[in-house]
């Protein structure tokens, strides 16, 4: 690694710039920052920090945490540094916490979490916790990507409350995606909901619905402020219901 470092300080910026940009962000940050004065500047590029992933993407498409000695390292030495610069942040549950409580992240208002396991909703999302009260009014922007159970078949009722939670808990929220990588055991059903569902701030929803009433349900002017909006409907069926909203805010 050391002749290596050695290799790359001999090329010039403008070069060096290139092979860095087609890395990814933790192998930029985790070899480089405090080698050199050099290095230090260019991994302390916006393009290096502003949206940081902290995750592995394995060949079978599947997602899991970085290993702990490189984990260990950005939490104890490289996000301390850098914390200021971080505007979204990309993790996976089981190291999530770790990421969130090494340092403040003072321009942080985007995250997405991927692997999120149901003992991590019920623990953050589900009940009083510190560090979704950290977060809370920071957040604008959440990307929510779930373990699905295939043998819950009451999951789409469960989506529904952790989707309800979601909304309450991120006062400033403008940008919710919800479950985007499957689609049929992402479903929220929202029979149980017809009030405490609402927000002012949010701006574009991406969200899988069990039925077309349900679509119809996110669309009678409860997110007034919504201006796009993608939504899959598992069951295309006929609805009785109508929207009696007047202002038209939704493309």
């Amino acid at each position: 690694m050391k002749h290596s470092m050695i290799q790359l300080d001999d090329l010039p910026n403008e070069i060096l710039r290139m092979i860095l940009k087609n890395m990814r962000q933790v192998d930029v940050l985790y070899p480089l920052i405090d080698v050199n004065q050099r290095f230090n500047t260019i991994a302390h590029d916006p393009i290096f920090t502003n949206h940081l992933t902290l995750l592995k993407h394995l060949s079978d498409g599947s997602i899991c945490s970085l290993t702990d000695s490189m984990l260990d390292q950005f939490c104890s030495q490289i996000l301390p540094k850098i914390n200021h610069k971080i505007k979204c942040l990309h993790l996976e549950s089981s190291s999530m916490e770790h990421i969130l409580l090494a340092t403040n992240y003072p321009g942080l208002d985007g995250l997405s979490l991927y692997n999120i396991t149901l003992k991590t909703i019920i623990q953050y999302f589900l009940d009083k916790n510190a560090l979704t009260d950290l977060f809370k009014n920071q957040i604008l922007s959440l990307t929510f990507n779930m373990n699905v159970n295939k043998k819950e078949n009451d999951g789409e009722f469960f989506n529904a409350i952790l989707f309800q939670r979601i909304i309450k808990i991120f006062t400033s929220l403008q940008y919710l995606n919800f479950c985007p990588s499957s689609i049929w055991y992402s479903r929220v059903s929202l029979k149980v909901f017809t009030e405490n569902l609402a927000s002012s701030t949010l701006l574009e929803l991406h969200v899988t619905v069990n039925n077309f009433d349900d679509c119809l349900f996110l669309l009678d002017g409860r997110f007034n402020q919504l201006h796009t909006f993608y939504v899959n409907v598992t069951d295309m069926q006929s609805s009785q219901k109508t929207i009696n909203n007047m202002v038209n805010n939704v493309n």
